[in-house]
C-alpha cells in the first residue's frame, strides 16, 4: 500500500453483514497526536498510522484499540479505560481506534485481515 493520508474512508471486516465501517484516517503528526482528544464518542473508527501504541490519558471516554501489522492483519484487541498508557506491540504499523464494544460487534479479533477502501458515496 502507498503512502497514508489524513482523510475519510471506509473499514471492511470480513463476514460483517452490515457492510464498511466509516473510518477516518490520521497519517500526520498533527492528526495523529490530536486522535480523539476533545472528543465525546466517535462514530465508526480512527487508524493511525504509523502507530505501535497509543494513551488515553484526557480521554472522556473507554475505547477498543486493535493492532494492525502492514498488511492489516488483527495482531491484538485491547479495551482501554481513560488515563491508561497500552503496551507497544512488536510488528503493529497501524492502531484502529473505536467506541469499546465496537471491536467484539464488528467481528474484529486477532488473525482477522481488515480491508481500508475509499468512502462510501450517499446513494442517489
Amino acid at each position: 500500500m502507498g503512502a497514508w493520508q489524513d482523510g475519510n474512508g471506509t473499514l471492511t471486516v470480513p463476514g460483517r453483514e452490515e457492510g464498511p465501517v466509516d473510518l477516518l484516517i490520521a497519517a500526520s503528526y498533527g492528526a495523529r497526536y490530536r486522535g480523539l482528544l476533545g472528543r465525546d464518542g466517535l462514530h465508526g473508527a480512527l487508524m493511525l498510522t504509523p502507530c505501535a501504541s497509543v494513551h488515553t490519558f484526557r480521554m472522556r471516554f473507554t475505547i477498543d484499540v486493535a493492532y494492525l501489522d502492514k498488511e492489516l492483519r488483527v495482531l491484538d484487541v485491547r479495551t482501554m479505560r481513560p488515563g491508561r498508557l497500552g503496551r507497544p506491540r512488536p510488528r503493529s504499523r497501524h492502531v484502529l481506534e473505536a467506541e469499546a464494544g465496537a471491536m467484539a460487534r464488528w467481528g474484529v479479533r486477532p488473525g482477522v485481515r481488515l480491508a481500508i477502501g475509499p468512502p462510501q458515496r450517499p446513494a442517489a
